[in-house]
């Protein structure tokens, strides 16, 4: 059965999806004490990037902007393969979002509101969090968008 926050996805019109297998030799979340550390999540839907290439350059800043919410939503879903239920997530600490940007690109802030704007949606004010946006050159399969989200958990 679904919790408060899959319920409030739902609504959004948006499903949890099943955790990005790992690309190499780590884990899509680690849990110590009660915090949940992602991997960098990629906009991976159905095991496949829909969009590869440099922000500013292949990709608009709108369409990397909804790449950072899938990331975001895969996040989730990797705190969700290690806490059991998204409802134990007290709140979320720190977003970091890395944005494969074109030389002269500079909005990545903007781009990783995606990320951001999902967890305060699913979230509430638990979704509320610091967070970095970082121009990078090239990011793994050539994707324009990479978030690691870390959360806190209600002790269990």
């Amino acid at each position: 059965m679904a919790g408060a926050v899959e319920a409030r996805l739902a609504e959004l019109g948006l499903t949890l999806p099943a955790v990005v297998p790992p690309l190499a030799s780590y884990q899509p979340a680690v849990q110590s004490g009660v915090y949940v550390y992602t991997s960098g999540q990629l906009p991976m839907v159905d095991g496949k990037l829909a969009v590869t290439g440099k922000v500013g350059a292949e990709v608009t800043s709108d369409e990397a902007k909804e790449l950072a919410k899938t990331c975001a939503l895969n996040a989730l879903a990797a705190v969700k393969s290690v806490a059991g239920d998204l409802d134990r997530i007290k709140r979320v600490v720190k977003v970091v979002g890395f944005v494969a940007s074109a030389s002269d690109f500079t909005g990545q802030p903007a781009v990783i509101n995606g990320a951001s704007e999902l967890l305060g949606a699913a979230l509430g004010d638990k979704g509320v969090h610091a967070r970095s946006a970082v121009g990078v050159a090239v990011l793994p399969l050539d994707a324009p968008v990479e978030v690691e989200v870390q959360v806190e958990l209600d002790e269990a």
